[in-house]
């Protein structure tokens, strides 16, 4: 999915609420701001069709392979870029490359995108924008899901944790399974779109692909090992971040197994709202990174009864030190539905 560049593109002045947006040939309202991070601003839009008579879609339909992903209200959300740089430009081009390479239905689709010069102004620095389009979940990320749960006392039951898990080892098994492997290198509750269904389990989706690259590296050398550990350091969330990308062999073999240790760290999230090592970070003298290194688990107290203990051993299975003897994906696909089998009602 290539990248365009015309002013024609996108109105990068009116991203207002009621503003429009054009994003190629089909033209978006700002209904309001959902969230901002750094030099990213999301919204929720709504596509205008000139035609009253025409269908809600019908811009987009044109274009979309999956006419699943179409919004049956209009609705979308949009990601606005500010690109201060050639660096940052090259990574938004990456991601809407890395992102064109998914297909599946726990996969954040990226349904159109646009990039455009812009001319700087006193308030910034910026010469690109770009514009992301994408389906729009309303009810947030598992972290704003268990924080509105947490308030209340309240707490996923044993299936619903183990069915939001198995639909991100879906999404993670594509991933990996494409040739080469893709790593999602920043699998967290942030990262992880829920939509609450009446009478089953929430539908989990993964999104921002932003830190996506193909999974294996080898790694030769002193200089090697640091550069991939700076690189992490910028692009993997620290509290579920791999030990091999705290600390990196001069002489190692990266693999997607790096996924695995966020996935266990995930799911220890979906029960308890944390990454298992994020306590290290209030204790006096604590270090995150050892933490880490050691797979040093504190189990808090959950919902009553509490999780099966079958729960807590998946969890240290995922989370081994040493990535070698890590699981892979089908691994972790075939304990799930064992204990999707057993706990499920």
């Amino acid at each position: 999915m290539g990248c365009t560049f015309s002013g024609l593109n996108a109105l990068y002045d009116s991203t207002n609420v009621g503003g429009d947006v054009w994003i190629n040939e089909n033209r978006f309202k700002i209904v309001r701001q959902l969230g901002e991070g750094g030099f990213a601003f999301v919204y929720l839009v709504k596509e205008a069709i000139p035609d009253s008579s025409a269908a809600p879609a019908a811009g987009l339909a044109n274009k979309l392979k999956d006419p699943s992903h179409l919004s049956d209200d209009g609705t979308y959300a949009m990601k606005k870029v500010l690109i201060q740089s050639n660096e940052q430009l090259e990574l938004v081009r990456e991601e809407i490359r890395v992102s064109s390479l998914f297909n599946h239905r726990n996969l954040l689709p990226l349904l159109d995108h646009a990039i455009i010069s812009v001319k700087p102004t006193q308030q910034g620095s910026w010469n690109h924008e770009a514009y992301l389009l994408f389906p729009v979940h309303l009810d947030g990320t598992l972290l704003d899901n268990y924080k509105a749960m947490s308030a209340k006392n309240e707490f996923f039951s044993t299936s619903d944790v183990l069915q939001i898990f198995r639909q991100l080892c879906a999404g993670l098994q594509h991933m990996h399974s494409l040739e080469p492997p893709y790593a999602h290198n920043d699998v967290k509750p942030g990262n992880v779109l829920i939509t609450r269904r009446k009478g089953e389990s929430p539908l989990a989706i993964l999104m921002d692909f932003g830190s996506a690259r193909p999974a294996r590296k080898q790694i030769r050398s002193r200089s090697e090992a640091l550069q991939l550990q700076e690189w992490a350091s910028e692009h993997c969330a620290a509290p579920f971040r791999a030990p091999e990308l705290w600390d990196c062999p001069s002489h190692a073999d990266i693999d997607e197994r790096t996924d695995i240790w966020s996935l266990g760290c995930t799911l220890y999230a979906i029960m308890y709202g944390v990454s298992p090592f994020e306590y290290a970070l209030g204790e006096s003298g604590g270090s995150l990174q050892l933490a880490i290194a050691n797979a040093q688990i504190k189990w808090p107290a959950g919902p009553k009864p509490q999780y099966p203990e079958a729960l807590h051993q998946f969890v240290t299975w995922m989370l081994q030190p040493q990535a070698t003897v890590r699981p892979h994906i089908d691994d972790i696909i075939y304990h799930v539905d064992k204990l999707i089998s057993k706990f499920s009602h």
